[in-house]
């Protein structure tokens, strides 16, 4: 038989994807199951300074401007001057926790806010639903 340099010689790559397909399916099915995991060994912490938890200062505005501050009553005309001087006795690193009634305005808001940040409170978050 004489070769013929004209013809071109057919590859057969059927086999070649079905093996490339099926390593393919078993990598998809076994990659997300692959958890690595590296051992840190973490310094040891000071176990003689204990961190205390701060009670959170909670006010609550409702719409009949009535505010109070950890159930405490004070009306919104004289909450400045009465909330700088009530919060002498709460630690200034608590967190402050504004809660309004939504029909409010919102400068009333602000106003309660200023007062807050004007007695010293840095951590000041205001609630919402959802």
């Amino acid at each position: 038989m004489i070769y013929d340099w004209e013809d071109k010689p057919e590859l057969n790559i059927t086999p070649l994807v079905d093996v490339m397909l099926v390593l393919l399916a078993i990598l998809m099915v076994i990659a997300p199951n692959i958890i690595y995991e590296e051992n840190i060994k973490l310094p040891q912490g000071s176990t003689s300074q204990q961190l205390s938890k701060i009670p959170p200062v909670h006010i609550t505005i409702d719409k009949d401007l009535t505010l109070k501050v950890n159930k405490e009553v004070f009306l919104l005309n004289n909450f400045i001057e009465n909330f700088y001087q009530k919060a002498a006795s709460f630690n200034k690193k608590a967190s402050v926790l504004i809660s309004a009634d939504k029909s409010l305005d919102y400068g009333v808001v602000m106003s309660v806010l200023a007062a807050v940040k004007q007695a010293g409170f840095t951590e000041v978050s205001l609630a919402t639903n959802g």
